[in-house]
């Protein structure tokens, strides 16, 4: 083998792992974002209904907070 065929065939395969790791981190990576976009979907969801608990709690405690001015103004009325 002439020396040109063994520094084409060095550089075969250094290209060849090289593309191995290139495809490798490829792989992780998008396992990665998977996992990112699976947990960013599960986060809105408890952000959505954190918001809805929120809401439901404001407005029971406006209520409450209304119908105590009630009995307060019925009381001052007495």
């Amino acid at each position: 083998m002439s020396k040109l065929d063994e520094a084409k065939g060095k550089v075969n395969t250094a290209l060849s792992r090289l593309e191995r790791m290139v495809e490798d981190r490829l792989r992780v990576e998008t396992e990665r974002a998977d996992e990112l976009a699976a947990k960013l979907t599960r986060l809105e969801q408890d952000h959505e209904q954190l918001k809805r608990v929120a809401t439901d709690v404001e407005a029971r405690l406006e209520r409450a907070m209304e119908h105590i001015r009630t009995l307060l103004a019925d009381d001052q009325q007495r």
